[in-house]
């Protein structure tokens, strides 16, 4: 849950991402750590790696770009810790449609069908 206003939708997607990750991030080292102290980690592959969905092109873009933009200028260090995670390839974020995206039945109105789908989707009872 996001504790401070923002400006646009691109800044709540960047915002929600970054939040998110904050929660991802200490798993992915304490798993690396477990694994270098030699603690069986039953993740079937050596190599730790988080995958994050994300609809908003902005939001990806940022994330995966270190580049000065005067319109997000007040998304500072707080929003940006992820980004080395990214760029060494621990962390990818992909673009997912809005079709495809659950989350969206937690926040906007959508048409009965969509609901419905999400909702089956969300329970294990659908494959898309």
């Amino acid at each position: 849950m996001q504790q401070e206003i923002v400006l646009s939708s691109t800044e709540a997607e960047y915002t929600g991402l970054s939040y998110a990750l904050r929660e991802a991030i200490p798993i992915m080292n304490l798993l690396k750590e477990m694994k270098k102290n030699k603690f069986e980690v039953n993740d079937g592959v050596a190599r730790i790696h988080c995958k994050v969905f994300d609809d908003n092109s902005g939001a990806i873009q940022m994330a995966k770009e270190n580049k000065y933009r005067p319109r997000t200028k007040q998304l500072n260090c707080r929003l940006h810790h992820f980004r080395t995670y990214v760029d060494n390839v621990e962390i990818s974020i992909h673009k997912i449609d809005n079709y495809f995206q659950p989350a969206d039945i937690l926040t906007k109105p959508l048409y009965e069908e969509d609901f419905t789908r999400h909702r089956m989707k969300m329970m294990g009872s659908c494959v898309f």
